[in-house]
């Protein structure tokens, strides 16, 4: 039943990983599921790195505890306080529902306290990505780069950024 109520969690058990993949790899998740193998692996491992606090993964669940939505997030490889969003996935049947903003808004959130600079996110040039590009837009997010081909010839990797602090 949809009554239009969620929760947002902070991922913290294996089983809740588990859940976060099985959720991923469903036909209620991503609109374009022609993933690179380097997509697909990301997608079975994120979760669990986030157990060991390697990332930062927040989900949604519905009034029926079933997985709605997730996001990810994690520092900078040189931890000068520059953060990249990875992944952020809202169910077929919730979308239009402020879901992925609540996301967005929590993750915010998150970097704020911890004293973030800046937050770095990716997305494809294809029409399929229309939504989550004027999510980026929206939300402050500059568009500062662009890789052609970068996903598979004629899908180029469109690189966003965030000031924070």
């Amino acid at each position: 039943m949809i009554t239009g109520t969620f929760v947002i969690h902070r991922l913290e058990t294996e089983e809740q990983a588990s859940r976060i993949v099985d959720f991923f790899f469903s036909s209620n998740s991503f609109d374009d599921t022609r993933y690179t193998p380097g997509e697909e692996e990301q997608l079975r491992s994120l979760p669990y790195r986030a157990i060991s606090g390697q990332v930062m993964f927040w989900y949604v669940t519905n009034e029926d505890d079933e997985i709605i939505g997730a996001s990810c997030a994690a520092e900078n490889d040189q931890k000068t306080g520059g953060y990249s969003w990875d992944y952020v996935v809202v169910h077929r049947a919730y979308r239009r529902w402020g879901i992925a903003a609540a996301l967005l808004e929590r993750m915010i959130d998150f970097l704020r306290q911890v004293s973030a600079r800046y937050i770095l996110t990716y997305t494809c040039s294809l029409p399929e990505y229309k939504t989550v590009r004027r999510l980026f837009e929206r939300n402050q997010f500059q568009l500062i780069g662009t890789c052609p081909d970068y996903y598979f010839d004629g899908e180029d990797r469109l690189i966003y950024w965030r000031k924070i602090s």
